[in-house]
Formats: structure tokens, sequence, C-alpha cells
């Protein structure tokens, strides 16, 4: 489900996406004290829109020493309560937590109410939705894997393929570095039941870690990233990298979404599993799903 609606930025014209973070986030009560392993910063920003429920908050904020550069994100709120009586436009600041595994936004102060276009020197363009459905054939796309070799997605055909986007220097614990540790978690679900035939997936199948920031995630980075999550044991996971090229047509049949942003990326969040004749059998939008989640639908898939 699309939560948000930056615009994707023509692939002609590739310089970015847009960013929309489609995801929701778990945060602990309002009156539950931080834990032990939080950290806060204070932010200044804008804020962009507000969920119906309050939820959530789309905030472009300046860069946070330290930690990330100034984007436009999607945080979860501590209280929605702290945004009764804000509205698009408005500067604030705020505190930022996060955790190893969360993040989310408390303390929020109104600077001053603003009625201009708060996305100043942004420029948007937009295209078509061809997203694409479940059943749908995936495009063929070349990648470059951790070892420098080429491949393509129909290499892959005769498994079940699940495959996510994450780039190396993401720093929010429930974005991408959540991607890489659901698919460590399925995946030694999913070799454990190899060894039953009663639970095995009865196909062949195949963990894939795709990078969308080409300009730094080499081979050499992509190998040192990847041992953090999947170890030594490198079997049926592998991590590569989208050339600009590749995501040009890859990322709008997904209606993957991202933005390079001073210095950083921002971006939405896209998990696939396709099918062994490479049709698209489930997609997760955000991160809103679990490691066993993923494994069943690896089984249908597999079906």
């Amino acid at each position: 489900m699309k939560r948000f609606h930056f615009i994707l930025l023509p692939v002609l014209l590739f310089v970015a996406l847009a960013l929309a973070i489609a995801c929701r986030r778990s945060v602990p009560s309002p009156t539950t004290p931080l834990p032990a392993n939080a950290r806060t910063w204070p932010v200044h920003g804008f804020i962009h829109a507000i969920s119906t429920d309050r939820r959530t908050a789309t905030i472009q904020h300046d860069a946070i020493a330290g930690y990330m550069g100034a984007m436009t994100m999607d945080f979860p709120m501590l209280d929605t309560n702290e945004l009764i009586g804000f509205m698009t436009g408005d500067e604030i600041t705020f505190q930022l937590v996060a955790t190893d595994t969360n993040d989310w936004v408390q303390n929020v102060q109104l600077v001053a109410h603003h009625v201009t276009n708060v996305t100043n020197d942004e420029v948007v363009f937009h295209v078509p939705s061809i997203e694409l459905k479940v059943g749908d054939l995936l495009p063929d796309t070349a990648l470059t894997t951790e070892n420098g070799d080429t491949i393509h997605f129909s290499d892959l055909r005769g498994r079940v393929v699940a495959f996510t986007f994450f780039f190396t220097s993401c720093p929010l614990p429930d974005f991408c570095p959540k991607m890489n540790r659901n698919f460590a978690e399925a995946r030694q679900i999913l070799l454990g039941s190899d060894k039953s035939p009663a639970g095995a997936t009865n196909a062949a199948w195949q963990f894939l870690s795709i990078s969308f920031d080409p300009m730094l995630d080499r081979p050499a980075v992509l190998g040192g990233y990847a041992n953090v999550y999947r170890g030594a044991d490198t079997n049926r996971w592998l991590f590569a990298v989208a050339e600009t090229n590749s995501l040009a047509g890859l990322a709008p049949a997904l209606d993957l979404q991202f933005w390079r942003e001073n210095g950083s990326i921002t971006h939405n969040l896209r998990t696939v599993v396709l099918d062994p004749s490479g049709h698209i059998a489930r997609q997760f939008d955000g991160n809103d799903w679990t490691a066993q989640e993923l494994v069943d639908a690896m089984h249908a898939a597999a079906k």
C-alpha cells in the first residue's frame, strides 16, 4: 500500500528518484522509559505531511551531526497527541531517538507556522505509474555481484527468489539493516527446513540483496557489508548492486523510490518474492513484515 506520494524522477533525467518512505515502525509507549541503548539527537526541520492517525510525520530535516545527512523522511511518533495543531509547512524542532532496532520522534516543538512551499529548491517530475502486479513477469535486469560478476534475474530462473533493496551507508536501524536482519533470519529458517523433507520448500531458492547506490557500493564494499549479516556462509544469499541504467527500468516496475539528497539517500522499502518462472508472487511494501511471513511467501511461490 502506498503511504506517501513523492514523485519518481524520470528515468531519462536520472539524477535521483523521489523519496517516499513507506513503512510502519513500532515505538514504545510514551510512558515507557527510554531503552538503555537509545541514542538521542536534537533536530530542526519542516513538516511535509502528517498521517491521518498522526502516527507518522514526513519531515524535511537538517543534517544530524555524526549520524545522517539532511533529508526528507517519514518518522513514527512516540506520542500521536504531539502533532495536534501542527500542519504542513510548520517549522519545528524535535528529538530523534534510535535504538538498535527502531527509531522515533518525540518532544516536537513549534518554531513558526509557514505557508510557503517547504520543498524550496526541490524539483520533481511526473511519470506514469507502471508498477507491476502479482503474476506479472519481472523485467530482466543486470546486476553486479559482490564477486564482480554480472548476473541477470533470468539466471535465477528455476528458483524461488526473494530480493530486497538497501544501501550500505543507510543509518536507520529499521530500514536497510532491518531488511537484512529479516533475510538472515528467514534464511536460517529455510536452511533448517531443507534438512527435513516434510518442511522443505520443494524448490531451489535464493536470497538477493540489491544496493541502489552504485557510486559507493562496489563489489569490495558489498562483500564486507554482507559478512556483517551473512557471516562467512554465502549459501543462497548474494549481495549485488544495480547500476543506474538498470535501476531506471527496475525501480518504476516495483514503485521503488529513492532520492540522493545532501550526501545520502532517502528511500522507501520493497521486498519481492519471485516464483521459479520469474513472475512476482508477493511484494512486501515497507518494513512491517516478519522473517516467517517471507518464508511462508516463498513456500507458496514454490507451489
